[in-house]
């Protein structure tokens, strides 16, 4: 299965990101990337009852949207939108631009301010872009459910596409949600309507170009949604560190798992 291109992009953003950062000498950073990603994919081990109350929520607000699957595609599927040309993506650049806009500008004004601030943002913003994008990958890996340009069925699940979650929509939530979320109070709603803006569009066009199922994007929304307030989490307690073991016994391998606070 081809790599979305937003996983590209991500890459290209953080290779621009960690020039000031190195240039800066904090060498925190990557000791605390690597354990923000371990925190990551282990989440859910230690989600309480509210956050999997979220997570059933999301899981039904996706089971609502697949109700409407196939009448949202008869919609917009008209014209050349209708042709089944196999699930080819030839908006994909398009479609992720302004996501990655967010990024670059945000990354050009903490440049230009010369803002420690903005650069931690800008790092942030591409860590939340780059989780969600992986992550989007490997479920759409998984479903492998095929696009609304590939077949007129929303059932169509494990026939080799990568339809489920829309990881357009996952990155542009992700980015946008930590966008509208940081920075200043005084200009909160400027920031709210950029970065909810951009990524209600992504998601929007996505359906409009018959390359997604309305299911997919909000699946790709939650995923954003959920990586970017994760993102903003480790932002505001950077300390806690984790540890996984492995020791031989005397009957075989014991496996050890330590979340810390310092």
């Amino acid at each position: 299965m081809p790599v979305n291109v937003p996983l590209t992009l991500a890459a290209a953003c953080l290779g621009c990101a960690l020039m000031p950062l190195t240039a800066r000498a904090d060498s925190s950073v990557w000791s605390d990337t690597v354990e923000d990603v371990k925190l990551y994919f282990t989440a859910p081990i230690r989600w309480d009852g509210e956050d999997w109350l979220a997570f059933a929520g999301s899981l039904a607000a996706v089971g609502v949207a697949h109700e409407f699957d196939a009448r949202v595609r008869d919609h917009f599927a008209t014209g050349a939108n209708a042709v089944l040309n196999g699930g080819q993506d030839k908006n994909a650049v398009r479609d992720a631009l302004p996501t990655v806009a967010i990024i670059g500008g945000t990354l050009a004004y903490a440049a230009f301010l010369g803002d420690s601030d903005g650069y931690r943002e800008t790092w942030s913003l591409v860590e939340a872009g780059a989780l969600s994008t992986v992550t989007g990958e490997a479920l759409s890996y998984a479903a492998g459910r095929e696009r609304p340009d590939g077949t007129t069925s929303p059932n169509r699940w494990r026939a080799g596409g990568d339809s489920f979650p829309s990881v357009h929509a996952s990155a542009a939530f992700a980015v946008g949600t930590v966008f509208a979320e940081s920075g200043n109070d005084e200009f909160r709603w400027i920031r709210r309507i950029i970065g909810y803006g951009v990524a209600g569009a992504t998601a929007y066009i996505r359906v409009k170009d018959n390359v997604h199922w309305t299911s997919d994007t909000v699946a790709g929304a939650a995923l954003g949604i959920a990586t970017a307030r994760f993102v903003l989490d480790r932002r505001e307690h950077p300390d806690v560190r984790t540890s996984f073991d492995i020791e031989p016994t005397k009957n075989g391998w014991q496996a050890g798992y330590t979340l810390q606070f310092r």
